[in-house]
Protein backbone atom coordinates (compact mmCIF):
# COMPACT_ATOMS: atom_id res chain seq x y z
CA UNK A 1 0.00 0.00 0.00
CA UNK A 2 2.95 2.43 0.81
CA UNK A 3 4.00 2.09 -3.14
CA UNK A 4 0.67 1.75 -4.66
CA UNK A 5 1.70 4.07 -7.39
CA UNK A 6 5.59 3.93 -7.47
CA UNK A 7 6.63 5.05 -10.91
CA UNK A 8 3.47 6.64 -11.71
CA UNK A 9 2.76 10.34 -13.00
CA UNK A 10 -0.60 11.79 -12.03
CA UNK A 11 -2.47 15.24 -12.95
CA UNK A 12 -4.37 16.64 -10.11
CA UNK A 13 -6.62 19.52 -11.48
CA UNK A 14 -7.85 21.90 -8.58
CA UNK A 15 -4.69 20.52 -7.43
CA UNK A 16 -3.75 23.61 -4.95
CA UNK A 17 -6.19 23.32 -2.28
CA UNK A 18 -9.72 21.46 -1.34
CA UNK A 19 -10.28 17.40 -2.64
CA UNK A 20 -7.51 18.26 -5.61
CA UNK A 21 -4.78 18.84 -2.61
CA UNK A 22 -6.10 15.92 -0.27
CA UNK A 23 -6.31 13.30 -3.34
CA UNK A 24 -3.01 14.52 -4.47
CA UNK A 25 -1.45 14.54 -0.67
CA UNK A 26 -3.02 10.78 -0.74
CA UNK A 27 -1.26 9.66 -4.14
CA UNK A 28 1.79 10.90 -3.44
CA UNK A 29 2.13 9.70 0.03
CA UNK A 30 2.09 6.18 -1.95
CA UNK A 31 4.63 7.07 -4.38
CA UNK A 32 3.21 8.86 -6.89
CA UNK A 33 5.37 11.54 -8.87
CA UNK A 34 2.08 14.41 -8.88
CA UNK A 35 1.84 17.34 -11.20
CA UNK A 36 -0.98 19.64 -9.84
CA UNK A 37 -2.69 22.01 -12.37
CA UNK A 38 -4.58 25.25 -10.60
CA UNK A 39 -5.29 28.57 -11.65
CA UNK A 40 -4.37 30.55 -8.37
CA UNK A 41 -0.81 30.43 -8.87
CA UNK A 42 0.46 32.24 -5.57
CA UNK A 43 -1.78 29.05 -3.94
CA UNK A 44 -0.43 26.68 -5.94
CA UNK A 45 3.24 27.62 -5.35
CA UNK A 46 2.42 27.45 -1.44
CA UNK A 47 1.10 24.12 -1.38
CA UNK A 48 3.80 22.52 -4.18
CA UNK A 49 6.09 23.99 -0.99
CA UNK A 50 4.28 22.18 1.19
CA UNK A 51 4.25 18.83 -0.58
CA UNK A 52 7.92 19.01 -1.02
CA UNK A 53 9.09 19.97 2.31
CA UNK A 54 7.60 16.56 3.04
CA UNK A 55 10.07 14.72 0.70
CA UNK A 56 6.94 14.60 -1.63
CA UNK A 57 7.40 14.46 -5.93
CA UNK A 58 5.24 17.02 -6.69
CA UNK A 59 5.22 20.18 -9.48
CA UNK A 60 2.63 22.89 -9.90
CA UNK A 61 1.59 24.66 -13.13
CA UNK A 62 -0.94 27.40 -13.56
CA UNK A 63 -3.39 25.77 -16.07
CA UNK A 64 -7.09 27.17 -17.28
CA UNK A 65 -9.03 23.71 -17.75
CA UNK A 66 -11.52 25.75 -19.30
CA UNK A 67 -8.66 26.90 -22.25
CA UNK A 68 -7.21 24.24 -24.78
CA UNK A 69 -4.51 25.71 -25.12
CA UNK A 70 -3.86 25.89 -22.11
CA UNK A 71 -4.85 22.28 -21.13
CA UNK A 72 -2.94 21.31 -23.95
CA UNK A 73 0.39 22.65 -23.73
CA UNK A 74 0.37 22.17 -19.68
CA UNK A 75 -0.23 17.79 -20.83
CA UNK A 76 2.62 18.19 -23.17
CA UNK A 77 4.86 19.55 -20.69
CA UNK A 78 3.97 16.60 -18.33
CA UNK A 79 4.57 14.27 -21.61
CA UNK A 80 8.31 16.07 -21.83
CA UNK A 81 8.91 15.84 -18.84
CA UNK A 82 7.85 12.62 -17.75
CA UNK A 83 7.51 10.56 -21.13
CA UNK A 84 4.12 8.78 -19.50
CA UNK A 85 1.01 10.19 -17.98
CA UNK A 86 -1.09 7.27 -15.77
CA UNK A 87 -3.57 8.96 -13.60
CA UNK A 88 -5.36 12.04 -14.25
CA UNK A 89 -8.00 13.35 -11.80
CA UNK A 90 -10.52 16.45 -12.61
CA UNK A 91 -11.46 17.80 -9.21
CA UNK A 92 -11.52 21.72 -10.29
CA UNK A 93 -14.86 23.46 -10.56
CA UNK A 94 -16.94 26.15 -9.00
CA UNK A 95 -20.54 26.16 -7.13
CA UNK A 96 -21.22 29.20 -8.62
CA UNK A 97 -25.33 30.87 -7.48
CA UNK A 98 -26.69 29.21 -4.58
CA UNK A 99 -30.14 29.83 -3.58
CA UNK A 100 -30.76 31.51 -7.11
CA UNK A 101 -34.66 30.50 -8.53
CA UNK A 102 -33.73 29.66 -12.44
CA UNK A 103 -35.49 32.98 -13.45
CA UNK A 104 -32.74 34.47 -11.80
CA UNK A 105 -29.74 32.97 -13.10
CA UNK A 106 -27.53 34.62 -15.20
CA UNK A 107 -26.72 33.30 -18.40
CA UNK A 108 -22.96 35.12 -17.76
CA UNK A 109 -23.07 33.03 -14.25
CA UNK A 110 -24.67 29.70 -16.49
CA UNK A 111 -22.00 29.90 -19.20
CA UNK A 112 -19.03 30.50 -16.14
CA UNK A 113 -19.83 27.49 -14.72
CA UNK A 114 -20.68 25.58 -18.02
CA UNK A 115 -16.66 26.58 -19.03
CA UNK A 116 -15.31 25.09 -15.69
CA UNK A 117 -17.14 22.41 -15.07
CA UNK A 118 -17.99 20.69 -17.64
CA UNK A 119 -16.36 22.21 -20.74
CA UNK A 120 -13.04 21.83 -18.31
CA UNK A 121 -13.79 18.13 -17.77
CA UNK A 122 -13.97 17.34 -21.14
CA UNK A 123 -10.65 18.92 -22.53
CA UNK A 124 -9.02 17.36 -19.50
CA UNK A 125 -9.92 13.80 -20.40
CA UNK A 126 -9.56 14.50 -24.27
CA UNK A 127 -6.12 15.25 -23.98
CA UNK A 128 -4.86 12.84 -20.85
CA UNK A 129 -6.25 9.69 -23.22
CA UNK A 130 -4.24 11.29 -25.68
CA UNK A 131 -1.36 11.05 -23.47
CA UNK A 132 -2.37 7.60 -21.82
CA UNK A 133 -2.96 5.73 -25.16
CA UNK A 134 0.35 5.54 -25.69
CA UNK A 135 1.09 3.29 -23.32
CA UNK A 136 -2.69 1.88 -23.06
CA UNK A 137 -3.05 2.31 -19.28
CA UNK A 138 -4.21 4.78 -17.30
CA UNK A 139 -6.61 6.07 -14.82
CA UNK A 140 -8.91 9.20 -15.53
CA UNK A 141 -11.48 10.40 -11.90
CA UNK A 142 -13.76 13.05 -12.38
CA UNK A 143 -15.50 14.97 -9.10
CA UNK A 144 -19.28 14.78 -10.06
CA UNK A 145 -21.75 15.30 -7.28
CA UNK A 146 -24.98 14.16 -5.76
CA UNK A 147 -26.43 17.49 -7.14
CA UNK A 148 -25.77 15.97 -10.59
CA UNK A 149 -27.49 12.78 -10.19
CA UNK A 150 -30.38 14.23 -7.70
CA UNK A 151 -30.64 18.14 -9.01
CA UNK A 152 -30.29 20.64 -6.30
CA UNK A 153 -33.14 23.21 -6.70
CA UNK A 154 -32.06 27.32 -7.08
CA UNK A 155 -27.84 25.43 -7.93
CA UNK A 156 -29.10 25.14 -11.70
CA UNK A 157 -25.92 25.78 -13.70
CA UNK A 158 -24.13 23.51 -10.55
CA UNK A 159 -26.27 21.16 -10.80
CA UNK A 160 -26.84 20.24 -14.64
CA UNK A 161 -23.42 20.65 -15.55
CA UNK A 162 -22.34 17.72 -12.63
CA UNK A 163 -25.05 15.69 -14.03
CA UNK A 164 -23.05 16.59 -17.71
CA UNK A 165 -19.62 14.95 -16.15
CA UNK A 166 -21.69 12.22 -14.68
CA UNK A 167 -22.60 11.58 -18.81
CA UNK A 168 -18.94 12.24 -19.86
CA UNK A 169 -17.65 9.51 -17.23
CA UNK A 170 -20.28 7.16 -18.65
CA UNK A 171 -19.78 7.92 -22.42
CA UNK A 172 -15.85 8.02 -22.75
CA UNK A 173 -16.14 5.03 -20.10
CA UNK A 174 -17.80 2.84 -22.51
CA UNK A 175 -15.00 4.05 -25.56
CA UNK A 176 -11.98 2.56 -23.77
CA UNK A 177 -13.72 0.18 -21.79
CA UNK A 178 -11.03 -2.44 -24.59
CA UNK A 179 -8.03 -0.92 -23.23
CA UNK A 180 -6.01 -0.19 -20.15
CA UNK A 181 -7.64 3.06 -19.70
CA UNK A 182 -10.73 3.14 -17.10
CA UNK A 183 -12.64 6.27 -16.60
CA UNK A 184 -14.52 7.00 -13.59
CA UNK A 185 -16.25 9.62 -11.42
CA UNK A 186 -17.14 10.37 -7.63
CA UNK A 187 -20.29 11.78 -6.49
CA UNK A 188 -20.09 13.67 -3.22
CA UNK A 189 -22.28 14.80 -1.19
CA UNK A 190 -21.48 18.25 0.61
CA UNK A 191 -17.52 17.92 1.43
CA UNK A 192 -15.88 20.28 4.11
CA UNK A 193 -13.79 22.57 1.84
CA UNK A 194 -13.31 26.07 1.02
CA UNK A 195 -15.56 25.48 -2.12
CA UNK A 196 -18.85 25.58 -0.30
CA UNK A 197 -17.22 28.16 2.78
CA UNK A 198 -19.17 30.51 0.55
CA UNK A 199 -22.45 29.12 0.08
CA UNK A 200 -25.56 30.45 1.37
CA UNK A 201 -26.25 28.90 4.67
CA UNK A 202 -29.80 28.33 4.07
CA UNK A 203 -28.68 26.50 0.82
CA UNK A 204 -25.83 24.55 3.23
CA UNK A 205 -28.10 23.79 5.60
CA UNK A 206 -30.34 21.88 3.46
CA UNK A 207 -27.90 19.72 1.90
CA UNK A 208 -26.97 18.56 5.13
CA UNK A 209 -30.40 18.08 6.16
CA UNK A 210 -31.05 15.64 3.07
CA UNK A 211 -26.98 13.56 4.59
CA UNK A 212 -28.68 10.54 6.79
CA UNK A 213 -25.62 10.88 8.63
CA UNK A 214 -26.43 14.58 9.28
CA UNK A 215 -22.84 15.78 8.88
CA UNK A 216 -20.04 16.58 6.07
CA UNK A 217 -17.87 14.30 4.02
CA UNK A 218 -14.25 14.94 4.80
CA UNK A 219 -11.35 15.34 2.56
CA UNK A 220 -9.30 12.81 3.76
CA UNK A 221 -12.81 10.60 3.10
CA UNK A 222 -13.02 11.31 -0.29
CA UNK A 223 -9.13 10.60 -0.77
CA UNK A 224 -9.27 7.27 0.76
CA UNK A 225 -12.26 5.73 -1.71
CA UNK A 226 -10.39 7.63 -4.67
CA UNK A 227 -7.06 6.18 -4.37
CA UNK A 228 -8.56 2.99 -4.60
CA UNK A 229 -10.58 3.50 -7.73
CA UNK A 230 -7.27 4.64 -8.77
CA UNK A 231 -4.84 2.27 -8.19
CA UNK A 232 -4.28 -1.16 -10.18
CA UNK A 233 -6.83 -2.94 -8.31
CA UNK A 234 -9.75 -1.40 -9.92
CA UNK A 235 -9.24 -2.91 -13.17
CA UNK A 236 -12.98 -3.94 -13.87
CA UNK A 237 -14.44 -0.90 -12.81
CA UNK A 238 -15.32 2.12 -15.91
CA UNK A 239 -17.92 4.17 -16.76
CA UNK A 240 -19.13 4.33 -12.77
CA UNK A 241 -20.11 7.14 -10.50
CA UNK A 242 -19.30 6.13 -7.13
CA UNK A 243 -20.76 7.39 -4.03
CA UNK A 244 -19.56 9.17 -1.37
CA UNK A 245 -23.49 10.80 0.24
CA UNK A 246 -23.27 9.36 3.72
CA UNK A 247 -26.48 7.52 2.82
CA UNK A 248 -28.08 10.36 0.51
CA UNK A 249 -27.87 8.66 -2.80
CA UNK A 250 -30.97 6.22 -3.66
CA UNK A 251 -29.31 4.88 -6.83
Amino acid sequence: MLNRFADQVAIITGGAEGIGKGIAQRIASEGATVALFDINGALLERTVAEFTAKGQAVTGYVVDISDEISVANAVEKIAQTFGRLDIMVNSAGIVGPTSTKIADYSVDDYDKIYRINLRGAFLMTKYAVKLMEKANYGRILHLASIAGKEGNPFMTGYSSMKAGVIGLVKGVGKEYAETGITVNGLAPAVIKTALNEHTAPEQLAYMTAKIPMKRLGTVEEVASIAAWILSKEASFNTGFIFDLSGGRATY
